[in-house]
């Protein structure tokens, strides 16, 4: 059970949902995109929210700044959320603009106000779960595009809540977070995605 729930908690690591989003937004979209939109977005996406987060980790953890990819302390915490933070930014500035997607662009918007709003409550020594962040963001982004696209997606938001609700079993499980700290980072990752919602809708 242990190895189970820690796969859930490696395979749904936020590290993975900004590409999730995007992809989500190209499966799902009728409008028409280039393969060369398509690439111009997805590739450097991958490479600033994935490779590069990982390059960050390695030398962090090598100047012991970090030590698990989970990141399980609050001191520890602060240097992943800056990153991304920072890896937002780049992302709205410049690769979207180069290939404007509005339905994209307000999705990293979510994702930084999240972010945002985790690293911040870090300063009052409070650890809001970053995989529900990530989850919360991704299910709220779902609905919206389904709304918005007016398709049935349904198989997917349900296999996204049936997911969140296996990561917040793992990180009770594995003792990584306590109940109300993983319930705070859904909704701030959901509410910060719904804030937006109204701008692309």
């Amino acid at each position: 059970m242990r190895n189970f729930l820690l796969a859930i908690a490696y395979g749904c690591h936020p590290l993975f949902i900004p590409i999730a989003g995007t992809l989500a937004y190209f499966l799902v979209t009728p409008k028409y995109s280039s393969l060369e939109q398509q690439s111009g977005n997805i590739l450097p996406i991958f490479i600033l929210t994935v490779i590069i987060p990982i390059i960050f980790f390695l030398i962090l953890k090598n100047m012991k700044l970090i030590t698990s990819v989970f990141a399980p302390t609050i001191a520890e915490r602060k240097y992943p959320l800056l990153i991304s933070i920072i890896l937002y930014l780049m992302i709205l500035y410049k690769v979207i603009p180069q290939n404007y997607i509005g339905e994209l662009y307000y999705f990293f918007v979510g994702l930084l106000i999240g972010t945002s709003a985790t690293l911040l409550l870090l300063f009052v020594k409070f650890k809001t779960s970053i995989h529900l962040l990530g989850m919360g963001s991704l299910l709220m982004f779902l609905v919206g595009l389904s709304i918005h696209f007016e398709v049935n997606i349904t198989l997917a938001i349900g296999l996204v809540t049936f997911l969140s609700g296996l990561v917040i079993t793992s990180r009770l499980y594995l003792k990584a977070h306590s109940l109300i700290e993983l319930v705070i980072g859904f909704f701030l990752g959901f509410l910060s995605q719904l804030f937006v919602l109204k701008y692309w809708l």
